[in-house]
């Protein structure tokens, strides 16, 4: 290892932030985490955060590798979080075979994480039909023109796509079979609120065999 690289490696081990902003205790937190993520969701808006409506999406593949990747949360309720993507990129293969999937909040401005793990179903046509037309023209025409993480060429067949599916259809692109949304129906939450000298305050909620929220404190 040269010393530009034992540089680098020394800074990156020197990063380090002693949390301070706010504290998590049992008593702070609502009896289910649904409540609980939606009070944090509302404080990570109020608060401005960059995409407070980003997640990170972990799933596995047949070959029992984990991938994750970022999307964007646009519902949740006492059902479940939904997000919309295309059902036959990697992660729409990874959850037909193995229809469990992981979700990460990270609001770094108000030191917190929340995680999120449980089984994965498609919503309904309905649903999906009703989201998708509610896009902007631009974000349809785009569903209908990627075949996502599938190879490509280059960047102008891309564009190609697109222009043969904005002439096809115009202003009134239908959604496409192959995209819609899926629901998360959430077993697991911890909400992780950083603190002073990495004891971090850690509640976790499990839900029981009678469909109830046990809540717990984990060691940092």
């Amino acid at each position: 290892m040269n010393m530009q690289n034992q540089q680098i490696d020394k800074s990156i081990a020197d990063l380090r932030i002693d949390y301070s902003q706010a504290s998590l205790s049992e008593a702070d937190t609502a009896a289910d985490p649904i409540t609980q993520f939606g009070k944090w969701f509302d404080e990570a808006m109020r608060a401005e955060v960059p995409e407070a409506n980003a997640m990170s999406l972990a799933t596995v593949g047949s070959n029992g590798r984990p991938s994750s990747r970022i999307v964007l949360i646009k519902q949740f309720d006492e059902h479940g979080f939904i997000w919309f993507t295309n059902f036959e990129s990697r992660k729409g293969h990874d959850l037909e075979e193995h229809p469990y999937g992981a979700l990460l909040f990270h609001w770094v401005e108000l030191e917190r994480q929340v995680r999120i793990e449980g089984r994965v179903e498609k919503i309904s046509d309905s649903e999906s039909d009703a989201y998708f037309n509610s896009r902007p023209l631009r974000s349809r025409l785009g569903a209908i023109a990627s075949a996502q993480s599938e190879t490509i060429a280059s960047r102008e067949l891309l564009e190609a796509e697109y222009a043969k599916a904005e002439q096809k259809f115009g202003d009134n692109p239908p959604r496409p079979k192959h995209w819609g949304g899926y629901r998360l129906f959430p077993d697991t939450v911890e909400f992780w609120q950083g603190r002073r000298s990495r004891l971090h305050d850690r509640i976790l909620y499990t839900l029981d065999a009678d469909d109830k929220w046990l809540r717990q404190r984990l060691q940092p």
